[in-house]
């Protein structure tokens, strides 16, 4: 959401979070949208830390080593569109009378002042015109993005001594409303949960637009810890009987039992802070301006932890709302599927931020 440069040029999608880097780049072929280069790569510990970049020389040689490793057509293009930490970002929705564009541009950055928890020097601000589905409004809704310029700073350095180009930055909850939400409306609230290996983002979506987000910090990743520690196995062991046991419905042996066992303890911590979330989400005015108010339609689950078996139905039985895994394939034509790759089809969940980006229509105007 962070433009640099005004130019529209082939671009990529880089999503970036504390262990691992993924990227993808979508081209038109024989007519259709569909992904042509990919590649994900699993980083050290400590290169990243809650979204902060701690060791630059590493992390500059993770990403030539990834983009050296692109699978399928060779990267022809160093211009990247990529992703910034959720914990490290602020947004909120707000009210700002009708006024032209130019006008609009100052008085957001007056106004944001009031719910950023940062000095406008120091922070970067974007913003967009949330369009109403109901349209009786005499004012205009403004999603407002916010996060600290020491942070975006320190990625665009990190890029350029890699080679590349910043086109845009955006945070990932914004890529991955773009990836999972047919045509980016809906006439009920959303639920987007995106479980990851560092993190879970918790996303509100309704009408045209996110209302609400946060970082939750439970993971995929704590319950392969939690295996390995309450088993006594090694931690690549621990994930392997992870995936092969799940969460819920009966179990046929001890280890599947305890395995289980573990995997819900973890997720119940999940559902318990989605549930606050939620709760306060339906409890504020977040300005969604639809026909009828609703209540939240479906949660839809994305992320590498998504891969988890029995995780929906989990969900479903602690959260009381229809749970169904993403489709990140939902804005793509419909010819474009016989052209996946089936690696990335395979893994598609986990490959959600890096669509989302790649999805991204370059946009000239400067706001930030």
């Amino acid at each position: 959401m962070f433009k640099f440069l005004n130019l529209k040029p082939e671009t990529f999608g880089l999503d970036i979070n504390d262990s691992s880097f993924k990227v993808i780049k979508l081209r038109k072929k024989r007519g259709f949208l569909q992904p042509v280069s990919y590649n994900e790569k699993d980083i050290a510990s400590g290169i990243i830390k809650d979204g902060i970049i701690k060791d630059e020389n590493a992390f500059v040689k993770n990403i030539k080593d990834l983009l050296a490793g692109v699978k399928g057509e060779k990267l022809r293009t160093k211009y990247v569109v990529a992703s910034l930490p959720e914990e490290k970002s602020f947004s909120q929705v707000i009210q700002m009378p009708k006024m032209e564009k130019e006008e609009l541009k100052s008085a957001v950055v007056f106004e944001a002042e009031n719910y950023i928890p940062l000095p406008a020097d120091q922070m970067y601000l974007d913003f967009q015109v949330i369009d109403p589905i109901v349209d009786h409004l005499d004012h205009l809704d403004v999603l407002i993005v916010a996060i600290e310029k020491t942070i975006v700073d320190s990625y665009v350095s990190c890029f350029k001594k890699s080679g590349l180009i910043p086109l845009a930055f955006e945070v990932e909850t914004q890529a991955i409303a773009r990836a999972l939400v047919e045509g980016e409306t809906s006439l009920a609230p959303l639920v987007l949960i995106d479980f990851g290996g560092d993190s879970t983002d918790f996303i509100v979506f309704s009408g045209n637009s996110i209302r609400f987000t946060c970082s939750i910090p439970v993971s995929s990743q704590q319950i392969t810890e939690a295996i390995s520690k309450e088993l006594g196995i090694g931690p690549k062991e621990a994930e392997k009987v992870k995936l092969k046991y799940g969460v819920g419905k009966e179990k046929s042996d001890s280890k599947s039992v305890a395995v289980s066992k573990i995997a819900g303890s973890v997720l119940e911590g999940l559902a318990v802070e989605v549930k606050k979330y939620l709760n306060f989400y339906l409890d504020h005015d977040f300005h969604q301006h639809l026909p009828q108010k609703t209540a939240v339609k479906k949660i839809i689950l994305s992320g590498g932890g998504a891969d988890l078996k029995g995780i929906d139905e989990f969900l479903k039985l602690k959260l009381k709302i229809p749970v169904e895994f993403g489709n990140p394939w939902v804005n793509f034509p419909a010819g474009s599927k016989k052209f996946l790759i089936p690696e990335v089809q395979k893994k598609s969940l986990s490959f959600v931020t890096a669509l989302g980006l790649a999805l991204r229509e370059p946009d000239p105007e400067i706001n930030g």
